[in-house]
């Protein structure tokens, strides 16, 4: 079995800055898929540094491995 961890970095325009509701689906920005938190985490930040002034823009890391493989919760 695999040890690889997915994770996906997203974001966009969100209707409210302090929630995750996204204002206009076709707009999201696929940032990538990364094989582990630590890449993901580097390519989060230089998205969201990209868009800081605007507190409407959201960038997110959605753990795929976790929906993938639902089992590795319990490790």
């Amino acid at each position: 079995m695999s040890d690889q961890k997915l994770h996906l970095v997203m974001g966009g325009r969100v209707k409210d800055p302090q929630g995750l509701e996204f204002a206009d689906l076709s707009q999201i920005e696929l940032v990538g898929v990364f094989p582990d938190y630590t890449v993901a985490e580097e390519a989060w930040r230089a998205a969201a540094q990209r868009t800081v002034d605007d507190a409407e823009m959201k960038f997110v890391v959605v753990h795929l491995h976790r929906l993938l493989q639902p089992d590795m919760l319990k490790r």
